[in-house]
């Protein structure tokens, strides 16, 4: 790498971040996204689970316009693996330039949490500071974003060109803040730039705030409250997977869960349209009831759902029980707050795309499964008479 060149060195500031909720400065002088404001993370009782998801900056993109030929973002990225299995493929960066891909790279260095699905528990082990480098680029001016990855912490220390670099202003698109499950967050995803929803929210030219949180989309109100309270043009809510593969609630406590969730949105947005979406196909949880745990054989993780389904009959949920009921509360919601509607999953990766596209861990869709289901939420949702076309009433 050479280095000889007359390097501009920026400070990130938040005039460079989109797609975070908050900005941490670290006491190593990085800047660290974060995905649930700090209301939040005071809320969620130092879960170690939702602390790595929500900092894991799915749709976080630092954005800025140069003429710079080569631009290097420093950072110290903190990388989850598990013990007994081997390390998952370092994260995507990917690169658009003027809103089209123009290149992905990885990271080095970092700090590494060694977990051990046995027991839970935990190592970290520490990295150093690495960078991530673009290059080639066109000599003309341009708006440039480096869409983070979806699957590690990056604390954000500095931006290195080979030219000045300005912050580029808000784009005056509708904002769509989107909350889901792992699936949602990016998992299985080729980056968080081809996660299912940026992909989406690219072909509609909307800006994408993905509040999505792998494995923990469970109706938690510190979430409620943090949709509530961010601004939005265009809200969705993709409902049920975790809660079925958690065991986390039974039938009778769903309703009225998923009633105090939406009634918590709605006291921010009362007329924002709001679209509740239920779980994609997934065979294990059909009709068999969570707890669902990580099968680790030949250094492969595939997920196994452990209840009985015999429990269904006694109250336990399963991803149908789900799909039926979110339907039907939509309905009955829908009667008064005409800005309600409902997209069943299914519709997004069915039994026809699972023959076709099976779950590779028998949980995530693959990233071509993402691009699919990313092609048919923009039609449905931001196509003509869609709940979030421009025409919608």
């Amino acid at each position: 790498m050479d280095d000889s060149r007359d390097w501009i060195i920026t400070p990130l500031t938040a005039d460079f971040l989109r797609g975070a909720l908050d900005l941490e400065r670290t006491a190593r002088g990085g800047l660290l996204p974060h995905r649930l404001p700090a209301a939040a993370r005071a809320r969620f009782g130092g879960d170690e689970e939702v602390a790595r998801a929500e900092s894991q900056p799915s749709g976080v993109r630092v954005v800025f316009r140069t003429r710079a030929t080569v631009v290097e973002l420093g950072l110290l990225r903190t990388v989850v693996g598990y013990r007994g299995v081997p390390p998952s493929p370092d994260g995507a960066y990917d690169l658009h330039i003027d809103g089209e891909p123009a290149g992905r790279a990885t990271a080095s260095g970092g700090d590494v949490v060694l977990v051990d699905l046995a027991d839970g528990s935990r190592k970290t082990f520490p990295g150093r500071i690495g960078r991530v480098r673009f290059d080639g680029l066109p000599g003309r001016e341009k708006d440039v974003e480096i869409w983070l990855p979806y699957t590690e912490t990056a604390e954000l220390i500095d931006l290195r060109t080979d030219a000045p670099v300005t912050a580029v202003a808000p784009s005056g698109r509708r904002v769509w803040l989107h909350h889901g499950s792992s699936i949602s967050h990016g998992s299985a995803a080729a980056s968080s730039a081809t996660a299912w929803p940026a992909l989406a929210a690219a072909a509609a030219d909307v800006e994408l705030v993905n509040l999505s949180l792998a494995g923990n989309a469970l109706l938690d109100l510190f979430t409620a409250c943090a949709l509530r309270d961010t601004p939005a043009d265009l809200i969705s809510v993709k409902i049920g997977i975790n809660l079925v593969n958690h065991d986390a609630l039974g039938q009778s406590d769903f309703g009225p869960a998923v009633h105090r969730f939406l009634d918590t949105v709605r006291d921010g947005h009362p007329t924002t349209p709001l679209l509740v979406v239920s779980p994609v196909l997934c065979p294990a949880q059909e009709d068999t009831p969570g707890p669902a745990a990580p099968d680790v054989s030949d250094g492969r993780v595939r997920f196994t759902a452990l209840g009985d389904p015999a429990d269904a009959a006694r109250g336990k949920l399963t991803l149908r029980v789900v799909r039926e009921e979110l339907a039907r509360i939509v309905a009955e919601r829908a009667a008064d707050d005409p800005w309600l509607s409902y997209l069943d999953g299914l519709t997004l990766y069915g039994e026809a795309d699972h023959a076709e596209l099976p779950l590779p861990d028998r949980l995530h869709p693959d990233a071509a499964a993402h691009r699919r289901m990313g092609e048919r939420f923009a039609a449905f949702a931001f196509g003509p008479g869609g709940p979030f076309a421009t025409t919608a009433v």
